[in-house]
């Protein structure tokens, strides 16, 4: 009787490998518009383009798997009808993502911002210590430290009493992030003109208000209770003073104070500005 030889190790079966099928996966379509075409390569801004996946993702991941963080999107709409984050995409859905809109009322749609804060509070991350600083000073709450992880100032803004602004998406993108906004410029007086655009801060300023060093509030102090802890010469010249109730840094209008004058009228201008701010974020 004549045996089947045994096949040697790593050799093929007689009759060949059984291949698994292989489907071609579901396909959706996607439009960003206007600054949220900052996050996408070139080739996908200001159109239509395809977005192939498996299974029945959810809008929100789709959206952030393309590189948008939700917390830029205030509107998305699929074949027409307003949706919220949790819509399950379909094989030829057609979506459109919208970033916030200031002059349109669309209260009647699925609006997925939550609410302004009634005060504007912020987190910086650790690579935006002098944006934080240039918040301080015109008088916004702004925490910042340099040794922030991505979960503190996660922790930090939730659940939604501050907004977080950074540079990371990744950040943006954790479920827990209720507010936030990705910063595109690199340098600190552009990323306070954007802040400020973005939340339409210029009747909210209240310059010289915060410690610039401690985000603490600052209030006047009669000159003989800090008197022992003043300069010569600033004893001499200087009869107004103003402390920070948290690190107990004393104020005073000194030479840097036109300066510093100077700064806060740029960002009361800049926040008047229509022009948005530049586009300097690096896409995916």
């Amino acid at each position: 009787m004549n045996k089947e030889p045994v096949p040697r190790a790593g050799a093929q079966p007689k009759y060949g490998i059984m291949r698994q099928a292989q489907f071609p996966p579901n396909t959706a379509f996607f439009r960003f518009f206007e600054e949220l075409n900052d996050f996408l390569p070139l080739h996908k801004r200001k159109t239509r383009f395809e977005y192939a996946f498996d299974g029945t993702p959810s809008v929100k991941d789709a959206i952030e798997a393309l590189g948008v963080p939700h917390t830029e999107v205030d509107l998305i709409t699929v074949n027409g009808a307003s949706q919220g984050f949790d819509c399950r995409l379909a094989c030829g859905d057609a979506a459109c993502v919208y970033p916030l809109f200031e002059s349109l009322d669309i209260s009647p749609v699925v609006k997925l911002r939550p609410a302004p804060l009634r005060e504007p509070a912020f987190v910086c991350d650790v690579h935006l210590g002098s944006l934080a600083r240039l918040l301080r000073l015109a008088g916004f709450d702004t925490l910042y430290r340099n040794d922030y992880s991505d979960n503190a100032i996660v922790e930090i803004a939730s659940p939604g009493k501050r907004c977080i602004l950074t540079r990371d998406r990744g950040i943006l993108k954790r479920k827990a992030v209720v507010r936030g906004y990705c910063v595109r410029s690199t340098q600190p007086r552009e990323q306070a003109r954007e802040v400020m655009l973005r939340f339409d801060l210029r009747g909210a300023m209240k310059p010289f208000s915060r410690c610039i060093g401690c985000n603490g509030t600052i209030g006047r102090v009669d000159k003989e209770s800090v008197l022992p802890l003043l300069p010569e010469k600033t004893r001499e010249c200087y009869h107004e003073f103003y402390r920070c109730g948290s690190c107990g840094k004393i104020y005073w209008q000194g030479s840097h104070y036109a300066k510093l004058t100077s700064d806060i009228e740029d960002l009361r201008n800049a926040a008047s500005a229509k022009d948005p701010s530049p586009r300097s974020l690096t896409p995916p």
